[in-house]
């Protein structure tokens, strides 16, 4: 690498320890898992495994690895990402459009992946995202649960290049791509503010069709605009 890119890689390094402290400190993973990943060039900045089980991410930029996009470690100590299939297939598949990865355990969020929901938008910060699709179910770190996400993020590539496009993972957490790794860690606390407003709002007026009608008058309210 020449130095101008060394520097990069390292400033990307330091960011992503950064980031995992701050996902885990606003409760939105957890010390069950979690992975974060940024391409610099035709490299990739990853987080290691078990960031959170053995170290509470609680990392340094020198425990972040440096990979090339088929999984190659070329800087760093210790494993892969276990869901390394995730990230680099989102980076070979959306590179043009974003660089940030994340997979979080966002606790508000989770309420949708345990009981497999897609998520509406209710909030106006939340509207460029659209519904956060739920995905079919696959198994954790498998190639499969990267085929679905890959896929189902497929056709988002502007809302990427603006901002960001996710998906959840049915019992798992969300996955998320955005056009850079501070956009990833913007729109994932925007989804777990859109969760507990969901959440706290079905508890506190206990009607169950709720979700129906907010889009409905989200749906209204948008209508003058199209077109502008």
């Amino acid at each position: 690498m020449n130095r101008v890119k060394d520097q990069a890689i390292d400033r990307m390094r330091e960011r992503i320890a950064y980031f995992g402290q701050m996902l885990f400190d606003r409760h939105l993973t957890d010390a069950c898992g979690g992975n974060i990943s940024a391409r610099v060039g035709d490299l990739v900045c990853i987080s290691p495994t078990k960031s959170g089980q053995k170290r509470q991410w609680q990392i340094s930029a020198d425990d972040v690895l440096v990979v090339d996009l088929d999984g190659n470690i070329l800087e760093g100590d210790g494993g892969i990402s276990r869901e390394s299939n995730v990230h680099l297939g989102l980076h070979r598949e959306y590179g043009e459009y974003g660089t940030g990865v994340m997979h979080a355990h966002p606790r508000n969020v989770m309420v949708f992946a345990a009981m497999g929901l897609t998520m509406p938008p209710v909030l106006e910060a939340n509207i460029k995202f659209g519904d956060v699709k739920c995905i079919d179910y696959a198994p954790a770190h498998s190639v499969d649960l990267a085929k679905n996400i890959i896929a189902t993020i497929r056709g988002q590539e502007e809302r990427i290049r603006n901002h960001a496009a996710g998906v959840i993972a049915p019992w798992h957490g969300v996955f998320l791509i955005g056009k850079d790794i501070d956009a990833a860690f913007d729109a994932m606390e925007r989804f777990d503010t859109n969760a507990y407003c969901i959440l706290m709002a079905q508890q506190a007026l206990g009607a169950s069709d709720m979700l129906a009608q907010q889009r409905a008058a989200l749906a209204a309210a948008q209508a003058p605009y199209k077109g502008h």
